[in-house]
């Protein structure tokens, strides 16, 4: 069967009061682009009636998820269950406009571009909220010299090679662009609308916030060092190795010129201390290399999440 154009994925949690109309405009603005789409809406282990509000809806299909996995997992449900040529990404709290669609699919033609990620430079969300977004921008510059102004954007563009390239679980969305950017796609940003919510209460909070910091440590060293972990735990047992031969001198130099005994001699115990560290720190990655080679030889078999039912409409 032939792909569709389009794939429309919608992660909804807890959005009751924001997915009718949601529906209605991204429907509005698709029949200005293709008639070929599909709508895809993950319900993330919704508990106030969202399920049954997207039940409600026509010529949809609806990935009920077993529990509350994070936008991220719902996110990676839809990207592997989408047929469209082009996927698009879109959150479900009616803060996205759907009527950017057409300007995310032009800056994609003319660029030639891969993916093409949303810039809300007008933010809308309390000063708590844009406070916490500008310090993990800061950051994310600092570690992984983040190739866009909004990483946590959900309103995105993606060609299909690049969407099905995707794995993604905790709050790795907000690194979704970077890592496509490592693979090697072309990435571009265009500013979009950002509108404030009409229903329900942002899920984004400080716990967020420092999972999402956590999940940048394991962006950059899995993501920059998972197919050579010896390298970078080989740089610190090489640090350590160096700054031990230094100690090691320092020792040398106080025993023989100064007559100071090693066991009263505190360059010693650091040389010793940097020695094992340097050893220890050079095993690590030996092991750490064998265990990662093991887990991605038995990824398949696991599963990151379960999907309750999945319903067409």
């Amino acid at each position: 069967m032939k792909n569709l154009d389009y794939s429309i994925v919608v992660p909804v949690y807890n959005e009751k009061g924001n997915i009718t109309k949601l529906d209605q405009e991204i429907r509005a603005a698709m029949s200005a682009i293709s008639d070929s789409f599909e709508i895809i809406y993950i319900n993330d282990g919704s508990n106030d009636g969202s399920l049954e509000e997207l039940k409600t809806l026509t010529n949809v299909k609806i990935i009920d998820l077993n529990r509350n996995y994070g936008q991220a997992t719902a996110l990676d449900a839809g990207f592997k269950m989408a047929t469209g040529e082009i996927v698009i990404s879109i959150d479900g709290d009616g803060q996205n406009d759907p009527a950017d669609f057409a300007k995310l699919l032009q800056k994609m033609r003319e660029g030639n571009l891969d993916v093409v990620a949303g810039w809300r430079k007008d933010r809308k969300d309390k000063k708590g909220i844009c406070l916490l977004t500008l310090i993990g921008k800061a950051v994310r510059r600092f570690f992984i010299k983040d190739a866009v102004n909004d990483s946590g954007c959900t309103l995105r563009a993606y060609k299909k090679e690049a969407v099905k390239s995707l794995d993604i679980g905790g709050e790795m969305h907000r690194y979704v662009v970077t890592l496509l950017r490592w693979k090697g796609f072309k990435i571009g940003e265009v500013i979009v609308n950002d509108r404030l919510r009409e229903h329900g209460k942002s899920k984004y909070n400080y716990t967020k916030a420092i999972r999402g910091l956590l999940d940048l440590l394991y962006v950059c060293f899995i993501y920059k060092f998972s197919q050579r972990p010896l390298h970078f735990f080989g740089y610190m047992s090489l640090i350590s190795f160096v700054l031990a031969i230094a100690s090691g001198l320092w020792t040398i130099y106080d025993k023989t010129f100064l007559g100071i005994s090693l066991n009263r001699n505190g360059w010693f115990y650091i040389t010793t201390f940097l020695t094992l560290s340097a050893i220890v720190l050079f095993s690590f990655g030996i092991v750490i290399d064998l265990l990662i080679k093991i887990h991605l030889g038995l990824s398949h078999y696991e599963k990151r999440y379960y999907i309750r039912e999945v319903i067409e409409k």
